[in-house]
């Protein structure tokens, strides 16, 4: 109780947190050290660290350096697997018709290794096709179906080559576990390309009765720009052709120590 550690009353303390009564630089001091503060944290204005952050700040704190520096091995090594893993599945983001499908499935088979196209995954898993999961459930029903999947696919697949929806980014809490547990790579195209490959799919439903669908494209793409940014690395697919687009992606996984896997 910081009260009873600063040596206050509670009805002092509640008065000082209003902003009344009186107080002394040594009264000040008792209840930094109460907090485990410096009397500096008291008059900051810079927002706290999480109470975990603080929690393991304050832990590391009290520990010996003999024990201290067997600790930060220990997480060193810890960190280092988790990295080792996050590595050996590779998720393609981006929106539709950056050429997620083409370059993932040519590096899956060049890996040996599973491809998977979230969006398919998870109509399996509703029994449904996305327009009726949009239909029925809305935006944030769709968002946490997304997620159950994400985490199913996951679990099921220690290594693979995923393609991830591009309005992944927008829900923070699965876009960080995409983050955490793939290394992530944005297919990055222009407005106009993204246009004519999802027109060129087939699917008109991009421009029906929406004369100014370009001009939404932008506006996505703008807005969604710096959550792709947080992605590992980004290949720029406009202007290159399929197989060159692939080489580049080939080259920016080996430099990032991801292309080892590759041919296996």
């Amino acid at each position: 109780m910081v009260a009873r550690d600063a040596e206050v009353s509670e009805r002092h303390l509640a008065q000082l947190e209003l902003g009344d009564g009186n107080v002394s630089i040594v009264l000040l001091r008792r209840i930094a050290t109460a907090l485990n503060v410096s009397l500096a944290d008291l008059f900051s204005a810079e927002p706290k660290a999480s109470d975990e952050r603080q929690m393991l700040h304050n832990l590391l704190d009290r520990l010996p350096s003999d024990r201290l520096r067997n600790t930060f091995l220990r997480l060193t090594r810890e960190l280092s697997s988790e990295e080792t893993n996050r590595r050996s599945r590779i998720a393609l983001i981006g929106l539709r018709g950056a050429g997620k499908s083409t370059l993932g499935l040519k590096l899956s088979k060049e890996m040996n290794i599973a491809f998977i196209e979230l969006d398919r995954e998870i109509e399996k898993d509703a029994g449904m096709d996305s327009a009726e999961i949009f239909g029925l459930y809305g935006q944030s029903g769709y968002r946490r179906i997304e997620k159950r999947t994400l985490d199913r696919v996951l679990a099921q697949h220690e290594r693979a080559v995923l393609s991830i929806g591009g309005g992944v980014v927008s829900e923070k809490e699965t876009y960080d576990r995409l983050l955490s547990s793939c290394f992530t790579v944005w297919v990055k195209a222009s407005p106009g390309d993204h246009m004519s490959r999802v027109i060129a799919q087939g699917d008109l439903r991009v421009v029906a009765d929406n004369n100014e669908a370009m001009d939404d494209l932008r506006r996505i793409l703008e807005a969604r720009e710096p959550l792709y940014r947080r992605a590992d690395i980004c290949v720029q697919t406009s202007g290159n052709s399929p197989d060159k687009s692939f080489l580049e992606l080939r080259q920016a996984l080996e430099s990032n120590n991801v292309g080892g896997m590759c041919g296996q």
